[in-house]
């Protein structure tokens, strides 16, 4: 099993910035995607950026393209987003999730493990 702890979400407003991290823990060496998903009040949970964590490799969402960063520290078994230019259409809950295959379609379904989310709140 994997635990999956997400953190650093908070308040901010339109331009603002903010750094999410994740820490992995369990048997974190058979992850070999991670990702960042959001979720609005009434809206389908999206897909915001996922990273192969044997490669590096990294895929957006052409909503967030140029404006967040998805990155990862192996060492500390840490995921990140980083999130700036913020917009009050990327308030949402945050979750990090991970799962045991190659990074595919940043879909839900792709993913069999899940944190519980953190807020992320923009005004304008």
């Amino acid at each position: 099993q994997v635990q999956l702890v997400e953190s650093g979400g908070g308040s901010v407003h339109t331009g603002g910035s903010l750094a999410l991290s994740c820490a992995a823990s369990g048997y974190t060496y058979s992850i070999y995607c991670m990702g960042w998903f959001r979720q609005a009040p009434g809206k389908e949970r999206e897909g915001v950026a996922s990273i192969f964590t044997r490669g590096g490799s990294t895929y957006y969402a052409d909503s967030v393209k140029g404006r967040f960063t998805i990155s990862q520290d192996n060492a500390k078994n840490t995921l990140y987003l980083q999130m700036n230019n913020l917009k009050p259409e990327d308030a949402a809950m945050y979750y990090c999730a991970a799962d045991r295959s190659r990074c595919g379609t940043l879909h839900r379904a792709n993913f069999s493990y899940w944190g519980q989310g953190t807020q992320v709140t923009v005004s304008s």
